[in-house]
């Protein structure tokens, strides 16, 4: 049985270059001031659906918010195979916080169904490293009524009789089988498998394909729910973190007993630790 996936894909900025002028007066981040990057574990998710769409048979749609330069990431998402790609984008969008992103992509999947047909998974990385909340796919499957699989490293079975899927999760210390009934919304961690790579011939092939950019006439939400306005969150600053000078350091892998007789010491030193 063919699968429709919706895989749900975002241009982050670089966190390994956080500067000064990261953030703009509004408490949302400058992304002009900062690289932008494929997030890395979107890219595992798309994975995740091209492999059941190579199994199984069906497609797959990559759907971003952002900004037109968004477009890059869906580019590179039909260069390593996805079927079509969707890009959200309009000044009324921006500045949303997890509360209103996940509304504005719940209705776009919506919206794909009532383009293309029923969706049957809705695929996403863990979380976004710009924000690292893990709150957007939770609150789409909620908008949706679908199933949340989080932290999902592998699927066990597809039963496209039943319209079942059995998932795996990775939790602290061991993992979780979990089935639920289509449709699911997955977030995925990045154990999960190896993305493929663009090959000349997949370029090739996704030359044709156009990105649709959907603006807010298309979905036509209520501006008070989306953006900024229907962002109740403020984000007051960005920064990197500081090492504290009393910062104790030890290499647990090639030292394990010299930075055990750190710490001990430590604790010592605190009379955290009883004699």
């Amino acid at each position: 049985m063919p699968y429709r996936s919706v895989v749900l894909v975002k241009q982050v900025p670089d966190t390994k270059n956080i500067s000064g002028n990261a953030m703009t007066p509004e408490g949302t981040i400058n992304r002009a001031a900062l690289p932008a990057v494929f997030n890395p574990e979107d890219l595992n998710a798309l994975e995740m659906a091209l492999q059941v769409r190579d199994r199984q048979g069906g497609e797959v749609i990559a759907l971003s918010m952002g900004p037109p330069s968004a477009a890059e990431v869906l580019r590179e998402a039909l260069f390593r195979g996805a079927d079509g790609a969707v890009l959200l984008s309009d000044r009324k969008f921006a500045g949303a916080d997890t509360l209103a992103t996940s509304y504005a992509l719940a209705c776009a999947v919506r919206a794909i169904e009532k383009e293309r047909g029923k969706v049957d998974l809705v695929f996403a990385g863990r979380q976004a490293i710009d924000g690292d909340t893990a709150q957007v796919g939770p609150g789409i499957a909620t908008r949706l009524g679908y199933t949340q699989l989080t932290l999902v490293d592998r699927i066990e079975n597809l039963d496209p009789q039943k319209r079942l899927i059995r998932v795996r999760r990775k939790l602290e210390g061991r993992h979780e089988i979990v089935e639920a009934p289509l449709p699911v919304m997955i977030t995925v961690v990045r154990e999960l498998n190896r993305p493929r790579y663009p090959t000349v011939p997949m370029r090739l092939a996704s030359g044709q394909a156009e990105i649709s950019t959907w603006t807010n006439k298309v979905l036509q939400l209520d501006e008070r729910t989306i953006g900024l306005k229907g962002s109740p969150t403020c984000v007051s600053r960005i920064f990197s973190p500081q090492r504290d000078k009393g910062e104790m350091i030890g290499d647990g892998l090639r030292d394990p007993k010299g930075t055990a007789n750190l710490l001990i010491a430590k604790l010592l030193s605190k009379d955290l630790l009883p004699l």
